[in-house]
């Protein structure tokens, strides 16, 4: 899955000099002489004045999380369009049904069940000495996930916003897995399938963070938590779509379709986040849908309350209270960040290095037992639907236990859980019980990692100040993607190799998990100030 990218801290302020970001006064604001505005970082007001799940929230994230679907479709149909199908003989000499595969048979004496169109292997033969082509198709869609997951999560922190980017990588998606459709030759289809990579890579990350940054500190961490349950249901969606479209290009119309659909029915009820705008400096758009979620949900949001970075909300003492409220008066620059702040500062530095390593190893053990299914002979279909419902309740499990264990224990024990029974499988033969018993661990072992994959975009988004959030996310998802790439090929050595190969991702993805800082109960910052000078 690509999944992604929520916490459960504590309110937070402190009193570095930074200038103010706040708006000019606004009506029914109480600015007469010797008022004083309450200054309040967003976790506070959501937790004293808006609510910190109400129905706001639970709306805006049902309806933002129903891209992880779209990312699921646009993933993982390449298990049903590039399949190797069942073959059959039909001329009698010179073909043997007993054959293992084609490639000693001769030509015309057998024939693809379904027809040359019901996968891409059939269509352009893709098989024997040309079945690299396939591994090289998944290996450059996900190259393309890597590339576009640092664009658009620099894009989704700066000029586009949260929303504006999940926009643009939704109707790229649309417009590329329609075109892929069409592909005349392998070559196009193969650049067709690395574009539609760039638009994916951005859609779990820009979703999640939009999800997930209006939502309550102390409600985040279980709601970010939940956000895989929609990629796993698109997984489960998509079985059944391949199954009513068994040509590889209506799949891909199809799966194209639900993309188009998210556009016009769910985007426009979909606000921008309010941490962006105040980050940004447009503190009025800020406000403003403060005021909506505190009246959505029932509450009333005084109007003498202003939000404030993270590292200014205590700058409210009585000795500067006129200079406080005069700056209250301009707009502010709005401040910014990229992934050069964070390898400049020594604290998100460290963090950003061993996220990166986790990340890849986690995606090449989760990839790698998912795409893993092509090589256990049995129902494609099936098999793809059970796979993403033994997900889910490991997303419930791990999302129970989060507050209660913390980020840090979880990351590692999941990590390990999985990397045990990736062991055992290795050890386990292809008859008999002992490919019942594999079948099994490779079960358990992505039980294991799918709880992982779900807590690393919560534990590496508590790791990083708003400024640049969505730029180290986008880093951690460009090493998942790189992850994804050597999936393949680890795949297709077969045996249990592959089984020992995720066992050691599994085992260092733990080890560098333990060097991590716990996140859980501790502040979201807006600011790299505000980081450092918490820690200083």
């Amino acid at each position: 899955m690509a999944n992604s990218p929520g916490s459960n801290p504590i309110s937070h302020s402190s009193s570095l000099g930074a200038p103010l970001l706040v708006p000019s006064k606004e009506p029914g604001w109480d600015s007469g002489p010797g008022s004083e505005p309450q200054k309040v970082c967003i976790d506070d007001m959501l937790q004293n004045y808006c609510g910190e799940f109400g129905y706001w929230q639970m709306k805006h994230f049902v309806l933002t999380s129903l891209a992880w679907a779209l990312e699921a479709f646009h993933t993982m149909v390449m298990i049903f369009a590039d399949r190797e199908p069942g073959w059959r003989c039909v001329g009698g000499l010179g073909c043997d049904e007993k054959e293992s595969n084609v490639c000693g048979l001769e030509p015309g004496s057998w024939e693809w069940e379904g027809g040359p169109g019901s996968s891409t292997v059939a269509q352009w033969g893709l098989v024997c000495g040309q079945k690299y082509k396939v591994g090289l198709v998944q290996a450059l869609f996900f190259g393309g996930c890597m590339i576009g997951a640092g664009v658009f999560g620099h894009l989704s922190d700066s000029k586009l916003g949260r929303k504006g980017s999940l926009t643009a990588v939704c109707i790229l998606n649309a417009i590329f897995g329609c075109l892929t459709s069409l592909a005349p030759d392998y070559s196009t289809y193969l650049l067709l399938r690395f574009v539609t990579g760039f638009s994916t890579g951005g859609v779990g990350l820009c979703s999640f963070v939009l999800a997930t940054e209006p939502v309550g500190p102390t409600k985040r961490g279980v709601a970010g938590m939940s956000t895989f349950y929609f990629f796993s249901t698109g997984i489960a969606l998509l079985s059944g779509i391949a199954y009513i479209f068994p040509s590889w290009r209506a799949l891909y119309v199809a799966s194209s379709v639900p993309s188009i659909l998210f556009l016009v029915l769910v985007v426009p009820f979909i606000s921008e986040s309010p941490r962006w705008y105040l980050v940004r400096g447009k503190m009025n758009e800020a406000m403003k849908i403060m005021r909506t979620i505190a009246n959505s949900n029932g509450h009333h949001l005084p109007d003498g309350v202003i939000l404030a970075l993270d590292d200014e909300a205590n700058d409210n003492d009585a000795s500067n209270g006129n200079q406080i409220w005069k700056a209250a008066t301009v707009e502010k620059e709005a401040i910014s960040g990229s992934i050069v702040d964070v390898i400049r500062s020594p604290i998100t530095r460290i963090r950003l290095f061993l996220a990166v390593g986790i990340n890849f190893t986690c995606s090449v053990v989760y990839y790698g037992l998912s795409l893993n299914v092509v090589n256990l002979e049995t129902n494609l279909y099936l098999t793809v639907l059970l796979n993403a419902v033994a997900e889910m309740p490991a997303f419930t499990i791990t999302a129970v236990l989060l507050d209660k264990f913390g980020r840090k224990p979880l990351a590692i024990g999941t990590q390990w859980f999985s990397a045990i029974f990736c062991f055992m499988g290795s050890l386990m033969g292809n008859v008999g019980i002992s490919k019942v018993i594999r079948m099994c661990c490779g079960l358990l072992g992505i039980f294991g990692m799918a709880g992982t994959y779900n807590l690393l975009f919560i534990y590496t988004a508590e790791l990083f100040p708003t400024v640049v959030r969505n730029a180290a996310l986008g880093c951690a998802t460009q090493a998942a993607q790189m992850g994804a790439i050597l999936a393949p090929f680890v795949v297709v050595l077969g045996g249990g190799f592959p089984f020992l190969v995720f066992g050691v991702c599994g085992l260092i993805g733990g080890m560098l998990a333990y060097y991590l800082p716990e996140t859980l109960n501790k502040p979201l910052y807006d600011t790299m100030t505000g980081l450092e000078g918490e820690l200083a």
